[in-house]
């Protein structure tokens, strides 16, 4: 196995001359996996350390049953510890497959690896461990206040857990955030083996539960039993004790459990609580594990963090001169890793409080879709571990032969896109006076050419005053309309097959500013030549932006005819499909969003009011679009700032729009106030997306952070979305979609190489293959 990049230097590390910033004397707070496991790393580096371990609990105390731990973190403990590693590997239960139960139909996926071992085992291996080193491990025992160890130890390790103490104690240092999630969990044992990973679904007349089930040793298995909020009371479960609980949940899943009971250890029902610090030392006093953050079981064990935390530690320790070098480094180091799993753990955790969203998604799907639910497993990474599995999800799904699911057609009205990429709407600030030039044809030109179904040009203004630079492109002039048109027509004779879309917009609050790689800031104003601004209410977008006039019902007026020119100069123009911008805080973003509309007219107020002239807009370019074209419109789903617009306003948003026959809703986010505090991520907005689709039924293209074509496969075929909008990508790879074709070895229609291009469609060779191989290895 390969170790974590530090853990091979802990195997090897002596305990000779002591670094300024290797602690001598260590107390530790909390004798659970993550806390006894930096113990014995420490003391076994350096056995001079005095290290004292304090646990409230009894030796043998434990509210858990099974753990499970990677492959990755077992590699990082057998090399820092090949005693502790042989002791585990002894009791561990090893198993592939994950079988999803729903509906009374079996899925079973295989290829997955797990290993895992009772929770009480692992203390029992951790217990001898430290004892065998010289740790002193004070159970039954309260720890110290954290000030009194703090003052009298060298470093102070709190790993006491999600309720941390200690944490709560340094909060105004550490600043912890706890966030409380929708669902109840009981955790539970059965006493047999699942014979694989098992997720299964019970639709009760109160709701949807869930069960998670896993094997921990030959004869026992872990349950936990899940469900939202509202269905644990409607189910009476709030009014009935423990042990009825336990024999309630047993009947229920009787099915799984093939009619055995469960077992209950000091067990309650609980809401899980992602924690989150803005810092993890304090001074000489540090948290690990759960005290330091939380992920949601659905994804792996808290233990498995927990000892990764303490492999770090403990490696930085060694590495650097000082103590507050060795916590930085130590933060530095694993915050990446467990900020990135906390996505993931977000991720999977929304998924199961949003199950019934997903139920009536054809059968192989839904079990598809449950299993790339975290986005860590991915189409391309079920396809190498069951590709029976996965080639049974892309015939339900309609796949051709051989056919990746990007490639897949899609039809909207009168136009049928070849595959499911699109070339994002991307502000290229290059036009002259609203007029595109030669820069626009190559641009869109050589993305068309790349092998994309469908690319959108840049936000398109309807007006002078509409613009957000003075190099932005408009659509309000016939001379405009005519460098269009040739715009289209080369995309549509050079890359046949590929479609062309215009984005309508209008700037709002947030325009006359400056060129983007000029401005210091976001929307930062031109120092001259500025154009007066107008939204639907006076506020500023920033604290040096101009600010703009509210619009009067007349301006509205005329606005709205600007739009509808600009749709009838863009269908003469044959341009095969029109999104009206409705995102990123321009101007009909400001109408919907309330923390930029504070209208007392018909236009402002609730959000049925703060549509009305979005609403308007849409209908008069609507009516002049050709009837067999389609309409999309884009969205901020979430403005990600208190009091803005949010994941529940976007549902009713986007399906007033579908009422009104927008054909897909382009899933965006953000960008509406200048101090949102945006969720990054790796594909972090495609959730609104999926809620999206499935709430309203209506298509979707998902945007952000979305980079690979695993990616792009994998939310399609997991019906999260539609078509998926890729901008950076396009930039940095014209032929994007091409190459994506290549590295996957399809050759099909929905990815045609332009005629010039073909004998570029294989990779080229990047150095020499006929090296001979060595055929003999001879020993010294």
């Amino acid at each position: 196995m390969r170790p974590p990049s530090r853990a091979a230097d802990l195997a090897t590390a002596g305990s000779g001359t002591a670094d300024a910033g290797a602690a001598d004397r260590i107390a530790i707070i909390g004798g659970g996996p993550g806390g006894l496991y930096a113990a014995a790393l420490l003391k076994r580096l350096r056995p001079d350390r005095d290290i004292t371990l304090w646990e409230r609990n009894a030796p043998d105390d434990t509210f858990g049953f099974g753990v499970v731990l990677s492959d990755e973190t077992l590699g990082g403990i057998e090399h820092a510890d090949p005693v502790v590693y042989d002791a585990l590997r002894r009791h561990f239960t090893r198993w592939d497959d994950i079988d999803i139960v729903h509906r009374a139909t079996r899925h079973t996926s295989g290829g997955h690896g797990f290993a895992a071992l009772g929770r009480r085992r692992l203390l029992e291996i951790l217990h001898a461990r430290c004892r065998s080193l010289g740790v002193e491990l004070r159970f039954r025992t309260r720890a110290p206040d954290p000030a009194r160890l703090a003052e009298t130890y060298d470093l102070v390790i709190a790993a006491d857990g999600v309720h941390s103490a200690t944490r709560e104690a340094y909060a105004q240092e550490f600043r912890p955030r706890v966030t409380t999630h929708r669902c109840r969990y009981l955790w539970l044992a059965a006493d047999f083996a699942f014979d694989a990973f098992r997720f299964e679904i019970a639709e009760t007349e109160h709701g949807v539960m869930q069960l998670h089930g896993y094997p921990y040793a030959a004869d026992a298995s872990t349950v936990i039993v899940e469900m939202r909020e509202e269905v644990w009371r409607a189910a009476g479960f709030d009014e009935i004790d423990p042990p009825a609980s336990v024999e309630r949940c047993a009947k229920i899943f009787a099915d799984a459990l093939g009619g055995r009971p469960l077992r209950a250890n000091k067990s309650a029902w609980t809401t899980f609580r992602t924690v989150v610090n803005d810092r993890w030392s304090h001074g000489n006093v540090v948290l690990l594990g759960d005290a330091a953050h939380t992920a949601h079981f659905s994804i792996g064990s808290g233990t498995k963090l927990a000892v990764e935390d303490a492999l770090a530690l403990a490696a930085c320790l060694e590495e650097r001169p000082t103590l507050a070098e060795a916590l930085a480094s130590y933060e530095e180091e694993r915050r990446p890793v467990v900020e990135s799993t906390q996505r993931a753990a977000r991720a999977s955790l929304e998924w199961f409080e949003n199950l019934p969203r997903y139920l009536d998604q054809p059968p192989h799907q839904f079990a598809f879709n449950l299993l790339t639910r975290s986005r860590r497993v991915t189409h391309d990474n079920l396809r190498l571990r069951d590709p029976r599995f996965t080639a049974s999800v892309e015939r339900e799904f309609g796949c051709p032969p051989a056919t990746p699911p990007m490639f897949t057609p899609f039809r909207l009205r009168g136009l049928t896109l070849r595959n499911r990429v699109v070339v994002s709407p991307m502000d290229m600030y290059s036009a002259t006076d609203g007029v595109p030039g030669d820069f626009h044809l190559v641009h869109l030109g050589a993305r068309a050419l790349g092998g994309a179904g469908l690319v959108m040009t840049e936000m398109v203004c309807v007006s002078a005053e509409g613009r957000i630079t003075p190099g932005c492109a408009g659509l309000y002039t016939d001379g405009q309309a005519e460098a269009w048109q040739r715009v289209a027509a080369f995309v549509h004779a050079r890359a046949p097959g590929t479609a062309i879309g215009i984005q309508l917009g209008h700037s709002g609050r947030k325009g006359s500013t400056k060129l983007m790689w000029e401005a210091v800031y976001s929307a930062e104003p031109l120092e001259e030549g500025n154009w007066p601004l107008v939204a639907a209410s006076p506020i500023p977008y920033g604290p040096r932006s101009q600010t703009p006039r509210e619009l009067t019902i007349a301006q509205l007026t005329a606005i709205r005819e600007e739009f509808t020119a600009a749709a009838r100069r863009a269908a003469h123009a044959d341009f095969d499909l029109l999104e009206l911008h409705c995102a990123h805080g321009y101007l009909l973003s400001g109408f919907l969003s309330p923390l930029t509309n504070h209208r007392t007219d018909a236009y402002g107020g609730p959000l049925t009011a703060r549509l009305r002239f979005p609403l308007e807009v849409f209908d008069s370019v609507r009516e002049v679009w050709p009837e067999d074209r389609p309409m999309t419109v884009r969205i901020s789903a979430t403005d990600w700032a208190d009091g803005g617009t949010t994941a529940e306003d976007a549902v009713p948003i986007a399906r007033a729009f579908v009422d009104h026959g927008a054909d897909a809703i382009d899933v965006s986010t953000g960008q509406v106030v200048a101090d949102e505090r945006p969720a990054y991520g790796r594909s972090y907005q495609t959730p609104f997306a999926d809620r999206i689709r499935h709430e309203t039924g209506a298509p979707v293209i998902a945007v952000g952070a979305i980079s690979s074509w695993d990616d792009v496969n994998s939310l399609i075929l997991a019906g999260r979305t539609d078509l998926c909008a890729l901008a950076r990508p396009h930039l940095y790879d014209p032929n994007w979609t091409l190459h994506a074709a290549a590295e996957q070895g399809y050759e099909g229609p929905g990815a045609g190489w332009p005629a010039p291009y073909r004998a570029g469609s294989r990779r080229p060779r990047t150095g020499r293959t006929d090296t001979p191989k060595p055929r003999l290895t001879l020993g010294s």
